[in-house]
């Protein structure tokens, strides 16, 4: 039997994982980005999923074009041939699947309706994929149905409520995201009591700072952050340069 890549043996450090496939090394969320990570170590890559008008599913992060194209439409009003040309580097799925190698893969699963994850699955099922993927879903609703679709799948329960460890468990998830802000030493040993792992995203949760957080933007972190966490031990760590964690972890 294959040893899945997310919830097989434990290792050492912590799992490199590139934000927005290396949001740091090219543009977000594109081939380039993950190839760029996987020449810098990351460990795996994480990408965003939407679903298009047309029925594509591609890796987008925000909600609408606004931010990467100053277009204010949203990517669900959108079919993928005009999507394509108002952001050349998009991705499907698919294509992010087959580019990622044999890195890690980790889905911000943006779509919220129960019926659209088993496509999603099906999806990574075809590309020979279900070893190495790990979904992130963002409510217990999903996960139950993301477990229910597919025993085996890999799932991380990011969730917005930074104590709901014992729920996503109880649902479903095998690993839980905390923000760096949210990532103490008693919230890891919760979530380790429960039998999950940790995996921590750094920066800021929002567009607006909020001063209670570290003063960089999601996905980036200097070295003294990363140095922080090591007294908390993730398993994995969520950032957009792989090449500052690669060499803090070493």
């Amino acid at each position: 039997m294959t040893t899945h890549w997310w919830t097989g043996p434990s290792e050492r450090k912590p799992r490199i994982i590139a934000h927005r496939g290396g949001a740091a090394l090219a543009t977000e969320n594109s081939i380039e980005a993950l190839h760029a990570a996987a020449r810098a170590g990351a460990d795996a890559i994480e990408t965003d999923v939407r679903l298009t008008r047309d029925g594509a599913l591609v890796c987008f992060h925000d909600v609408d074009l606004r931010r990467l194209c100053g277009d204010p439409r949203a990517v669900a009003d959108l079919d993928l041939a005009t999507l394509r040309r108002l952001f050349p580097a998009l991705m499907m799925l698919g294509e992010a699947l087959a580019a990622s190698g044999s890195l890690g893969v980790l889905l911000d699963i943006k779509l919220t309706d129960e019926p659209q994850i088993p496509r999603v699955i099906d999806e990574i099922v075809r590309a020979n994929a279900v070893e190495r993927t790990m979904l992130g879903l963002r409510g217990i609703d999903l996960i139950v149905a993301a477990r229910a679709a597919r025993p085996d799948i890999a799932i991380l329960a990011f969730l917005e409520e930074p104590d709901s460890a014992t729920a996503a468990q109880e649902a479903g998830a095998n690993w839980f995201r905390l923000w760096q802000r949210a990532a103490t030493a008693e919230r890891a040993a919760v979530i380790r009591e429960t039998g999950m792992r940790l995996a921590v995203m750094v920066g800021q949760p929002r567009s607006m700072p909020l001063p209670e957080y570290p003063p960089f933007p999601v996905g980036a972190i200097d070295r003294d952050g990363l140095e922080r966490l090591h007294s908390i031990a993730p398993d994995a760590i969520l950032l957009d340069d792989p090449l500052l964690a690669a060499a803090c972890f070493e």
